[in-house]
């Protein structure tokens, strides 16, 4: 588990409209930059299908909450909360995220 606020890498190296996945501490974090330069980060493992891919879903929006589709079984993860919204009790862990000087940083998770 991460403690305190990590460097990841720079704002410019993720593409928006994508994800990527970064090791900090052991844990594999997925990182998603949208359109509007927004950051989001979450455990990239997905607890329906059992891998770690949530990295590699494909980015959205389910009425007006971002999420991220598993590329396995396509549940809905929500950016903001971490929670499926097709499996009510399944969710993964979110980290804050903060750009400082073109930077992204992941805090510990809340």
């Amino acid at each position: 588990m991460l403690s305190g606020w990590r460097s990841v890498c720079p704002l410019d190296r993720l593409q928006p409209g994508r994800g990527a996945a970064a090791l900090l501490g052991g844990q594999q974090i997925a990182l998603f930059r949208l359109p509007d330069d927004s950051v989001y980060a979450l455990d990239n493992y997905d607890p329906c299908g059992g891998a770690p891919v949530l990295s590699r879903g494909i980015i959205g929006d389910r009425g007006g909450e971002p999420v991220v589709a598993s590329p396995l079984y396509k549940q809905a993860f929500s950016l903001v909360s971490g929670q499926c919204l097709d499996e009510p009790g399944r969710s993964v862990r979110v980290y804050p995220v903060r750009v400082l000087d073109g930077w992204v940083h992941i805090g510990p998770p809340s």
